[in-house]
């Protein structure tokens, strides 16, 4: 462990070196160190001390040997990034950075030209390519698919692949193309991954190590720079509740008597007009200064209708008036490269009014360039509440005070379900910006059906695991069969799903044979035993017996009549009778 420098908050880091199957893993619990390397030697020198967890990666890139670096959001990973792209520069080599979303893509081209300079960072896009000559390349994990399939020549000059938010790697419909792009990159091409804290990711770290033969490092710490205290909104209510406290205690009283309230609330209901509930909570955090706030909505429906709820209340300022000027100058320079049409457009026409009141909306069915605007507002403050699709939570580097969501349900496409702890523990990483927040806050409206176990799930649960979601496509098949020396075959047999499964019936095959030892060690029964067990048998059946006469004779009636006195309790039994045997029953 380690403390953060002036805080005394304790930093627990987990460096595990895996190598190939053959070799010996090596644990630390604490960081590797660079003592070796001087300010000259160093491919870039921050103007901050590193966090542990960040030296430890920083020294895995000096060995040359590709790291898996996982931590809560806001912790940092992206400083691991620009010091895998400095080392590229330094010794005039390529690196690629992927991302899973086009809106990524340009926050990180953004982001990086202004750490380095624009002529060291290209992007390329499905819609555009920028600089694509330079030593960094940011793109999608699906536009470094594709030239992997095609053989692009421009992978030869590249030294490290930057995979940022590899945690997709599970999702159901594009989390194969992470497997794909990783299987074929060249073994020579050294890889790092940044993640969201997951509990397997010793074992996503050795298939990587198995499947290039090479060492791959695990870099994991559970320290958060800015600490999350949960609360809960009761519906109709006027105040929140504190359901997990910063040192992770879930308060179980306090969400009694917010569920008690909410009943009480509910039969006393009155046909007065009430303040909706989202324009209260969002009046509620702008009073008490916890702006900026990001809205959680489960649809883009939804997002739309409660920003222009919440702009429509007139009580509500979230934006001077010098600032409403600044918006406008920010948006009107935005559409000068628009044809006029273009600008016409409904949808440019009214997001204006909104950003107007201090309100964003943020979803993937907004124009890019209107996603970028709000992005870029965001950033500078002027958009004071931001209504979002969880989709924003995806590695977008704009943190705020406190995230609220409007829901614990979502449709997944099949079902209506309780959101996972993993998918909270992503959003609501959003709240609380280091160094700026000594607390992020996170406020969630209150489900009338959500129980005490449940609400303890999701927000106390564990982050979900890395769980390989491949599968055979006709594109995937298409690409292999184009590409000359790619076997879909090999590609099965090398992916994570197949590592897994192979785990999977090892440890299947091992429980089976501490089984069979067992069943092997049980020692059959003597011919003493076996004589002990007859007797048995013979006094169980006559105790059945005597048990039997006894019941004949204490219910006949001139016995019976003797002992039945006021005070004892007479218990009526009825024999039902079948072919195989005779029971009482009451």
């Amino acid at each position: 462990s380690a403390a953060e420098p002036g805080t005394g908050k304790k930093q627990r880091v987990l460096h595990e070196r895996c190598l190939p199957e053959g070799g010996t893993s090596d644990v630390t619990s604490k960081s590797a160190s660079l003592d070796d390397t001087t300010v000259e030697d160093a491919a870039i020198n921050f103007p901050f001390e590193l966090d542990p967890f960040q030296t430890a990666a920083i020294d895995c890139l000096h060995r040359e040997e590709s790291v898996l670096v996982a931590a809560h959001t806001s912790a940092g990973k992206t400083v691991v990034a620009q010091y895998a792209i400095a080392l590229a520069i330094k010794h005039n080599q390529r690196v690629i950075y992927t991302t899973p979303i086009k809106a990524l893509s340009n926050q990180k081209y953004r982001d990086l030209g202004m750490f380095f300079s624009q002529q060291d960072i290209g992007l390329m896009t499905g819609d555009v390519t920028v600089n694509s000559e330079a030593n960094c390349i940011v793109m999608t994990t699906e536009i470094l698919r594709s030239m992997l399939y095609h053989g692009s020549d421009e992978l030869r000059e590249v030294a490290w692949v930057i995979f940022d938010e590899v945690h997709y790697l599970r999702d159901k419909e594009r989390g194969v193309v992470w497997e794909e792009s990783i299987i074929l990159l060249p073994i020579q091409i050294k890889l790092v991954f940044l993640s969201a804290t997951i509990p397997n990711s010793l074992e996503f770290a050795q298939w990587v190590a198995n499947l290039k033969g090479l060492p791959c490092n695990v870099v994991q710490t559970d320290f958060r720079p800015t600490p999350l205290q949960h609360f809960m909104f009761p519906a109709g209510g006027n105040g929140i509740f504190l359901i997990l406290d910063e040192a992770g205690n879930f308060l179980e009283d306090n969400f009694i008597k917010m569920m008690t309230l909410q009943d009480s609330r509910a039969e006393s209901k009155t046909k007065g007009k009430e303040q909706p509930d989202i324009i209260k909570l969002v009046s509620f955090v702008a009073d008490r200064g916890m702006c900026p706030a990001i809205v959680f909505a489960f649809s883009r429906r939804e997002c739309e209708a409660l920003a222009l709820q919440t702009s429509r209340c007139k009580s509500l300022r979230l934006v001077g008036e010098s600032q409403v000027l600044s918006i406008k100058e920010v948006f009107e320079k935005a559409l000068q490269g628009l044809a006029k049409e273009d600008q016409e457009l409904p949808q440019i026409q009214n997001i204006l009014p909104l950003l107007c009141c201090g309100i964003g909306v943020h979803h993937s069915g907004l124009l890019p360039i209107l996603r970028e605007l709000i992005e870029i507002l965001f950033q500078e403050g002027l958009v004071k509440v931001l209504f979002a699709t969880e989709t924003f939570a995806l590695g977008l580097n704009m943190p705020a005070k406190t995230c609220i969501f409007t829901n614990c349900r979502k449709f997944d496409g099949q079902d209506h379900r309780w959101i996972s702890s993993g998918e909270y523990i992503q959003m609501a990483g959003r709240a609380g910006r280091r160094g700026i927040d000594d607390k992020g806050c996170v406020i969630t409206m209150f489900d009338e059906d959500l129980d005490p176990e449940t609400a303890r799930d999701i927000l106390c649960g564990q982050p979900s695991p890395l769980v390989s979601t491949f599968h055979l496509n006709y594109n995937m098949i298409l690409n292999a069969m184009r590409s000359s020396g790619v076997d879909p075959e090999k590609i099965i047999t090398k992916s994570f799903h197949q590592y897994q499964s192979c785990i999977s019936v090892s440890s299947t095959e091992l429980r089976s044979k501490e089984l069979e030892a067992e069943v092997s060690e049980l020692q059959a029964p003597n011919e003493h035993d076996d004589r002990e067990a007859e007797a048995f048998c013979e006094l169980l059946e006559l105790s059945n017996d005597l048990k039997c006469e006894i019941s004949s004779f204490s219910t006949k009636p001139d016995v019976a009549l003797g002992v039945l006195r006021p005070g004892r309790v007479v218990k009526v039994m009825e024999i039902i009778s079948s072919s195989s045997s005779s029971s009482p029953t009451v």
